[in-house]
């Protein structure tokens, strides 16, 4: 296959090696000509870099676009219309309002576009969804979950849109739901004019998730807690990790006691999240599989996002 990548920022770079190693023809595109001579320079075809992306579309059977949330939709359209499958980098859009139309958009072009929720993607999240399927905490009553760090602000959306995204995805995915409530505060403590922190509740259901996302908080941050009726599940994300809490309270003689009965760590898979998306992406482009994170999941998660800043701006409680 060939693929064009648009957009060589950070995260494009890793696109770039992926691809790579996964055996198809990269073109590239960045406006920056500074990032196209870094292109070349690590073994892209001279031939098969360019400053604009829309000279590159007859060359390639799909498009794999890494560039700043409120260019998606333009570009994904001008793709889709080129004939060509396009896998978006979350979020999917700068609104809900793009997403929809550009998830007809490949309906009307005949084309899919998957949505870049890697999460779903990691092996702690395969573990986490077969302990779940196989009841091993029972009925979920709530889940906690933190995507935090010290680290360089986002310039293309707040925290909430950029990070805190990534479990209000994941939640659904786990849980099988979809939001039917919103509440969140936020903060923009640095003045930019974006959150910077943020805490969100999104009600799945009669199952209450609380997300908190920072760019202040010392170390690396990628974690949740889904707690059950009889046992809790802890994953980390950092070091691929998942563990099960079994316990219960009981009540005995008008008293209630927690009753510890031990814990397991569970068995999590290998491979690298982007290398296991990107080639979900390419499985689908080749009709060997599905897509797994269709347009209509990205809105979904963009809706939720939307609903907790209005939320967080009128102190309420939203309803989707």
């Amino acid at each position: 296959m060939h693929v064009l990548l648009i957009g060589l920022g950070r995260w494009g770079e890793k696109h770039l090696r992926v691809l790579r190693q996964l055996g198809v023809t990269v073109w590239v595109a960045d406006v920056a000509r500074a990032r196209i001579e870094w292109a070349i320079q690590h073994g892209v075809e001279p031939h098969h870099a360019v400053t604009d992306y829309r000279s590159a579309l007859g060359e390639v059977e799909a498009a794999d676009i890494v560039t700043p949330a409120d260019s998606h939709y333009r570009v994904a359209r001008e793709c889709l219309a080129a004939g060509l499958a396009c896998f978006v980098e979350k979020p999917l859009t700068a609104t809900v309002a793009e997403g929809r139309g550009l998830d007809a958009a490949a309906r009307a072009a005949g084309r899919f576009v998957q949505v870049g929720h890697i999460f779903r993607f990691h092996p702690v999240t395969e573990a986490l969804r077969q302990a779940l399927e196989s009841g091993l905490i029972g009925r979920i009553r709530y889940a906690t979950a933190r995507f935090s760090g010290f680290k360089r602000p986002r310039v293309d959306g707040g925290i909430t849109r950029s990070d805190a995204i990534h479990y209000v995805d994941l939640f659904a995915h786990l849980f099988g739901r979809e939001a039917t409530r919103v509440a969140a505060t936020q903060r923009d403590d640095l003045g930019r004019g974006l959150d910077d922190a943020s805490w969100t509740i999104v009600h799945y259901g009669d199952i209450t998730a609380v997300i908190e996302a920072s760019y202040f908080t010392p170390g690396t941050w990628r974690d949740c807690t889904i707690v059950g009726e009889h046992g809790t599940l802890v994953a980390d994300y950092v070091a691929s990790g998942v563990t099960l809490y079994r316990g219960r309270h009981r009540e005995r003689g008008g008293t209630w006691e927690a009753v510890e009965t031990g814990k397991q760590e569970l068995p999590t898979g290998h491979g690298e999240p982007l290398q296991l998306e990107l080639q979900a992406f390419l499985d689908a482009c080749l009709g060997r599989g599905p897509n797994h994170v269709p347009a209509s999941d990205g809105v979904r998660a963009i809706a939720i996002v939307e609903a907790a800043a209005e939320a967080a701006r009128l102190g309420c409680t939203v309803t989707l």
